[in-house]
């Protein structure tokens, strides 16, 4: 007999729970749907439009089919209205008539920069971005494509250089990218530098590609690669690369076009002689950016070349630079010269600044007192020790540049003496060989050594500049947790650094131009780190120490002056600049009374446009005259301070300053304007007053900037 299904009640009919609902039809009668009702079901479903799946979508609801461009207004890449937009060009105003009359395929649109970097740039940047893109995009000369970025050190010119960079590659006015590739040239030392700073501001957005190191074939694949890249999306759209590795390679640069290149350190394109300027020069691109920190060195000639490399023509060909400016300025300059050709020289060179300064901006570190902490700079005379004086003395009466100076003459040995005497005022110890093979004025020098002397220990007692470091040194390290920058023209004085490190068990970490690029990177990645143990940074002065940033350290010594006052500039800012915390503390050290504060006076000394930078030691012959020179070989054992001397201040009774330095007034002045301080009395710096009875005889000291109350 069939039982009945559960489901079903007494009745025959299904039982239905209140709880839940069927799971399927509870009857086997198939279920048929009203034809009226599912016709009229379609076409509800068939008269509604396509609706985008978005939230508050507000756009345009077209019955055009998805995935084909729309025609209308072209738009920016990013919002112009946006507050803190940075627009570098905005689209002209129309009247409603001309607005109907335009072909929207071709209005032009805003140009702004990526909100990324603008959040990010300062006042000045913003406007340093501006004057870029004016000038690259020739808006601002009609036919010129160039610029030259001259701020000072530490203002930020890479990452303005970047902004310009991203915003050509992604944007124009004509809706699409204005460049496809860009190239940045740069000295070895910061080719690692550039990448990590791309890297750093665009965090992954564009992959550059950095060139340093590698064997020929390796490096021309990437750079045969590299120009290859077309289209909207290039992968790499930015080279990185080194002068040297340009110039060896400049072939596979040369065979297709390039929308930018930037020269980084530019001023090493004073020469347009040089092979790398020529490689450069016919690199096919019209838009290029020079970046130069340190002022231009000040001959005409350079200035030319430096103009002529971004904007080719401004000036017209060299001869005529030369015959419409260098030849009346210079004459001008004569102190010779008649009333009308000072007044043609000073016409012509107003003429000239006029039209450069179309197409070069600069700032100056004052801009940076805003953002930065109080930087104090101490130029630091230090006594000779007894053995320096005797040996100073001995080569002043042996050496015959002297006795040839007399006779008016001037040649390579009057140059080799003036290194001689620098190292001496160094440090005995880097002219101890000489003495040994008893070279020209430094015969029967060897008995002035104490007995049993060796140059395989330091010695610092033996020199007084070595002396005071090492109290600086000392003091730093017992007294607070800062880190020291040691800055030197030569690795000899480097190598005497590291002796006096391992005697007296500092870290430290030593740059000069031995040193891998990429190994440079990463020591100053390290040491820039405030978990590093390394208290001591060494850097040589000629080995790229330009662009380094060694904000890890607030206190640098610089050790012994250059001819070329851009250079010592450019090793001082090396911790004075955007990122540091503390207050920085500049030492320059030179021995009184010697050549060395000869050497700094002509740098301290403001010259004018015609008159020259002294380069390298080579060229000193053509800016001495034969009387400076003579006087080069002195030695004034009386002095407190030659310079200060020379400066005839009136702020100063028997040595001591009695009226303070004038208001206003900054590290930037004229040393005449500086505090003066014969004693240790009228020192902020609390090491440098712990070190004055070393062997400190004068200090010359100023500030950035006020805000210094309670400098410790």
């Amino acid at each position: 007999k069939r039982q009945k299904p559960v489901c079903e009640t007494e009745s025959g009919e299904c039982y239905k729970s209140p709880f839940r609902k069927p799971l399927a039809q509870l009857t086997n009668r198939p279920h048929c749907l009203d034809s009226s009702q599912h016709e009229a079901f379609i076409r509800s479903i068939l008269s509604k439009p396509f609706k985008v799946p978005i939230p508050n979508y507000k756009g345009p609801l077209g019955l055009r089919a998805l995935g084909i461009k729309r025609a209308g207004q072209r738009s920016p890449l990013h919002d112009p209205f946006e507050e803190g937009a940075l627009v570098l060009y905005e689209p002209p105003l129309l009247s409603a008539h001309d607005q109907l009359k335009i072909d929207k395929d071709k209005a032009p649109v805003h140009v702004v920069v990526d909100p990324v970097l603008s959040r990010v740039l300062r006042p000045h940047q913003r406007e340093g971005v501006k004057f870029l893109w004016d000038c690259v995009t020739s808006r601002r000369i009609p036919g010129s494509h160039g610029c030259i970025m001259a701020d000072e050190m530490g203002l930020g010119k890479t990452l303005q250089c970047i902004t310009l960079m991203w915003t050509l590659l992604r944007q124009s006015p004509d809706c699409k990218p204005e460049i496809e590739k860009a190239v940045v040239v740069s000295p070895s030392s910061l080719v690692r530098n550039w990448y990590n700073e791309v890297e750093k501001w665009l965090g992954g957005r564009i992959q550059p590609l950095a060139i340093d190191g590698g064997s020929k074939e390796e490096i021309d694949r990437k750079l045969v690669g590299f120009m290859n890249q077309r289209g909207l999306r290039v992968p790499s759209p930015i080279l990185i690369i080194s002068y040297e590795t340009f110039r060896l390679h400049a072939e596979a640069l040369q065979k297709g076009s390039v929308g930018l290149v930037i020269c980084d350190e530019g001023h090493r394109l004073k020469n347009s002689e040089n092979q790398t300027y020529q490689a450069l020069n016919s690199l096919n691109t019209p838009r290029r950016v020079l970046i130069s920190g340190t002022p231009i060195q000040n001959d005409l000639l350079e200035y030319f070349s430096l103009v002529h490399f971004v904007n080719s023509g401004i000036l017209g060909t060299a001869q005529e630079f030369k015959r419409h400016f260098e030849i009346p300025i210079l004459k001008g300059r004569d102190a010779d010269a008649s009333e009308a050709e000072r007044h043609k020289g000073e016409e012509r060179l107003k003429e000239l600044i006029s039209i450069v300064n179309r197409c070069l901006i600069r700032r100056t570190s004052d801009i940076l007192s805003k953002y930065l902490p109080v930087k104090i700079e101490q130029v630091v005379c230090c006594r000779l020790t007894p053995l320096q004086a005797e040996l100073y003395k001995n080569f002043l009466k042996q050496a015959k540049p002297v006795e040839e100076l007399k006779e008016g003459k001037i040649n390579v040995s009057s140059l080799s003496s003036i290194t001689s005497l620098k190292k001496l005022c160094n440090h005995p110890a880097l002219i101890h060989d000489k003495c040994v093979e008893e070279e020209e004025g430094f015969m029967g020098a060897l008995d002035l050594f104490p007995a049993g002397y060796s140059t395989k220990s330091v010695e610092p007692q033996l020199s007084g500049k070595m002396l005071v470091l090492d109290y600086i040194l000392a003091v730093t390290k017992s007294t607070s947790n800062d880190k020291v920058v040691l800055v030197s023209n030569y690795t000899q004085t480097l190598d005497l650094f590291e002796k006096l490190c391992r005697n007296r068990r500092y870290l430290y970490v030593r740059l000069d131009g031995t040193m891998s690029i990429k190994k440079r990177a990463k020591i100053v990645e390290r040491f820039n780190s405030p978990s590093s143990p390394e208290f001591i940074f060494m850097l040589s002065s000629k080995a790229g120490g330009c662009g380094l940033n060694l904000i890890g350290a607030n206190r640098l010594v610089m050790f012994d002056p250059d001819w070329n006052p851009a250079n010592d500039e450019q090793a001082m800012a090396r911790v004075w600049r955007d990122g540091q915390k503390k207050i920085c503390y500049i030492y320059r050290l030179l021995s009184t009374g010697t050549i060395e504060e000869k050497i700094f006076q002509r740098q301290t000394h403001k010259k004018a446009l015609s008159s020259c930078v002294v380069d390298e030691e080579q060229d000193v012959e053509r800016h001495f005259s034969l009387g400076e020179l003579k006087e080069l070989f002195t030695l004034n054992e009386t002095t407190n301070s030659d310079t200060h001397d020379k400066i005839k201040c009136r702020r100063c009774v028997n040595g001591h300053q009695v009226r303070p330095p004038p208001e206003g007034s900054d590290c930037t002045s004229d040393l005449s304007q500086w505090n003066h301080c014969a004693d240790k009395r009228g020192l902020q710096d609390s090491v440098l007053k712990a070190a004055w009875d070393a062997a400190v005889t004068f200090t010359f000291h100023h500030h950035s900037h006020e805000e210094q109350r309670g400098i410790p």
